[in-house]
């Protein structure tokens, strides 16, 4: 199979380009989105997009040129073209900000920020266009993707366990979904290969982790036993209280991230597959992970 990809060089992209060994695979560049070319391409897979800026430093109207304006650039090329399939990257902050239990396609989409707004767009453009006989799309909404050499939050968390820290929030019982490569890796192969029905599929590994199994699972890797404080909660609220106004590395904005829960329902896509279970559960795809962090 002949694939378009635009992405490539992320940590994804570069994954796909080793995992997709089987198929022919062409990249679309970033200056190269203004003016998108198909060519012979049967399958486009477009990755590119500006990621979620955690540090809340990127201009807004940049998430729009880049999330929508492009995605909107390369799916008109889409249609217009010979390919029959097109593979979208959104997310599911497309969706929520914040899961009040679990996170389905059919919830009603509630963005709070310049990213995810910017993707939803470009959702609703790709499902509003008519679709001509033959072609189909695919909008992805992947949680937390993980794997060997990507650099992200468990990065973080992992260099904070390898130092013996002790985790104080250890009595907060949160669950959050997560999505290996290895995983992501075998829906993409799927949907090139096989035929499914166009529309939007989340994307997440079958069962969702804690942070203390995280930090279990690291401990692990690094060969002594966590440090877990099961500290009240209501001790800890009212610290991060004081923190609001001490300026304190605890406040409750950040207790409220470090302690939500966000769990992601995979049964559509799992259904659309045709599947009971992805090949790499949720322990075993982190642990792959977490023990790569351990070899540099």
């Amino acid at each position: 199979m002949k694939i378009l990809l635009t992405g490539a060089t992320g940590f994804v992209g570069k994954n796909f380009l080793s995992a997709l060994t089987d198929h022919s695979i062409s990249v679309l560049s970033r200056n190269e989105l203004c003016n998108p070319q198909i060519g012979s391409a049967e399958v486009i897979i477009h990755l590119a997009g500006k990621a979620h800026d955690l540090k809340q430093t990127s201009n807004p109207e940049d998430y729009y040129k880049v999330n929508f304006e492009l995605t909107k650039k390369i799916y008109d090329a889409y249609l217009s073209s010979g390919a029959t399939k097109f593979i979208f990257f959104s997310s599911v902050k497309a969706s929520a900000d914040i899961v009040p239990l679990i996170l389905k396609e059919e919830s009603r989409p509630n963005p709070q920020t310049d990213y995810g707004k910017s993707k939803l767009l470009a959702e609703k453009y790709i499902q509003e266009q008519p679709l001509p006989t033959g072609k189909s799309f695919y909008i992805l909404r992947p949680c937390m993707i993980h794997g060997p050499g990507n650099k992200g939050n468990l990065n973080l968390l992992y260099g904070v366990v390898r130092k013996r820290f002790p985790y104080p929030l250890a009595a907060f019982n949160n669950r959050r979904s997560f999505l290996s490569i290895e995983n992501l890796n075998f829906v993409v192969e799927n949907l090139i290969n096989s035929n499914i029905d166009s529309g939007i599929y989340n994307v997440a590994d079958d069962d969702p982790l804690s942070t203390n199994q995280v930090i279990e699972l690291i401990s692990k890797v690094l060969g002594f036993k966590a440090k877990l404080w099961k500290i009240s909660p209501v001790l800890i609220q009212c610290i991060a209280k004081i923190g609001n106004v001490l300026y304190l590395p605890l406040n409750t904005e950040r207790l409220k991230k470090l302690t939500e829960s966000f769990i992601v329902s995979n049964e559509k896509i799992k259904r659309a597959l045709n599947i009971k279970k992805f090949p790499v559960s949720s322990t075993e795809g982190l642990f792959n992970t977490i023990k790569s962090f351990n070899l540099k």
